[in-house]
């Protein structure tokens, strides 16, 4: 039976990643909001509801590096255009492992539906809960393939006390017995830092298509 997204994603969590042969997997959308791309090392894996042959055929018109075609400007360019998807940056996908103990940073559960954390998460994630601490603010929802994914801010007059790495810290704390996933622009070497500080390694690269 084929993997699905899922199945792959909670491999990768694991350390377990596709086989590095140069080759593309297309699986199914895991729902009708995300569709995209992860670029594991020498393996990609594109998640659309697309004609998978459309996927192949534009990869292979593209005339640059296999191992670098499913991140080529030109096939992001092509997959928004054939969806009608909009798409904000490349990340670097990141994972962690689940922590025991309790978080070292006094947090507050944020209920307020109509706060702009949680809107904002809404957009992206299912199921958000946002916690404020003093001077910043951590966010756990469900995201791709119904992974649980992490985001945290920290005001500008709080930085470099380390009250990011506590924060993603306390995500794996708070994340019951499953791994926390982190989505982080590649030009953000502070915040890669601070999540590879607490605990967490990148296992990829992503772009994710949204729905208008």
């Amino acid at each position: 039976m084929a993997e699905s997204l899922r199945d792959i994603l909670e491999a990768a969590a694991r350390g377990v990643f596709p086989a590095p042969d140069g080759a593309t997997t297309v699986v199914p959308q895991h729902g009708r909001r995300d569709a995209g791309v992860i670029a594991f090392t020498a393996h990609s894996v594109v998640f659309t509801d697309e004609d998978p042959r459309w996927v192949r055929e534009t990869l292979d018109g593209l005339g640059c590096d296999p191992l670098a075609a499913t991140m080529n400007a030109r096939f992001l360019t092509a997959f928004m255009e054939r969806t009608g998807r909009t798409t904000d940056t490349i990340d670097v996908l990141l994972t962690g492992a689940p922590l025991p103990g309790r978080p070292e940073v006094a947090l507050a559960e944020v209920a307020d539906p109509a706060h702009p954390r949680v809107v904002s998460a809404r957009r992206r994630r299912d199921d958000v809960r946002v916690w404020a601490a003093d001077g910043g603010v951590l966010v756990l929802g469900r995201g791709v393939a119904g992974r649980l994914e992490a985001a945290v801010e920290v005001a500008e007059g709080v930085r470099h006390r380390g009250l990011g790495r506590r924060l993603m810290t306390a995500a794996r704390q708070l994340a019951g017995d499953e791994p926390v996933w982190a989505q982080v622009s590649a030009g953000n070497a502070r915040s890669l830092r601070a999540f590879q500080a607490a605990g967490y390694r990148p296992v990829g690269s992503e772009a994710l298509f949204l729905r208008p």
